[in-house]
């Protein structure tokens, strides 16, 4: 019997969230193993040397093999395991769109949900303060452009960003959309095929997404203590 990968993972992350989904959703055998970011135990030494060697969330161990970086990880996931042909489809030049997708991700929406997410609650979490409110406006007006223009770039009359089945980057861009909304920007106004399509994907993903969202806003509610340092860097991967 071979043996399940092991999952290192912070559901405050929003990477770790929308690949932990899709190792359920995938029915993959895999070994959770929580890490917490706000207590810095992704940056010791024992997590350097025997999981990651770039001290960042998530990462994966499968048969001795380390690995980093979301992207990498969903591609590989694709690669070696039997993930459902939906979630990164070789059709119709399917895995292209989604590949191009993600590549558009890493500078625009994941920039600018982080950047938010870092403004609005992290920093002011970390350093006992009250949010900055020129920090938070700038961050906000970035924010707006990168929705609107997810919207206007990927999304249209069809039920999913590929079409009517669901792929790896609705589950990614959700999970990205998230990290802002739950902590009070108001996501949908005025962008009604945000919404539509929000909704879709939320329905489609059923109840391994509202485990994980549930997970991630009780964190929001909690508090962490310990290590600090270093936080914001893995937050944004």
């Amino acid at each position: 019997m071979s043996q399940p990968l092991k999952f290192y993972f912070d559901f405050l992350n929003q990477s770790s969230r929308a690949l932990y989904i899709l190792l359920e959703a995938s029915k993959i055998p895999f070994e959770a193993i929580p890490i917490s970011m706000l207590k810095g135990e992704h940056l010791t030494g024992e997590f350097r040397d025997n999981v990651n060697r770039f001290r960042k969330l998530p990462a994966i161990t499968d048969h001795g093999y380390q690995l980093s970086e979301n992207v990498a990880i969903f591609r590989h996931l694709a690669r070696e395991k039997l993930v459902p042909e939906h979630w990164y489809p070789r059709r119709h030049l399917g895995r292209s769109r989604i590949d191009e997708y993600l590549a558009w991700q890493q500078t625009h929406m994941g920039v600018a949900t982080t950047e938010y997410f870092q403004q609005k609650w992290l920093v002011p979490y970390l350093q006992k303060t009250r949010p900055t409110d020129n920090a938070v406006n700038l961050a906000s007006k970035q924010l707006e452009h990168t929705l609107n223009e997810f919207e206007q770039l990927f999304l249209n009359s069809r039920k999913f960003m590929m079409g009517e089945n669901i792929s790896y980057a609705d589950l990614s861009a959700i999970c990205e959309i998230d990290q802002p909304k739950s902590i009070g920007y108001n996501t949908f106004q005025n962008r009604n095929k945000l919404a539509r399509w929000y909704e879709a994907v939320r329905e489609e993903l059923g109840p391994h997404y509202k485990e994980v969202l549930g997970e991630f806003e009780t964190k929001l509610k909690g508090s962490g203590s310990g290590q600090q340092q270093g936080v914001a860097q893995a937050v944004k991967q």
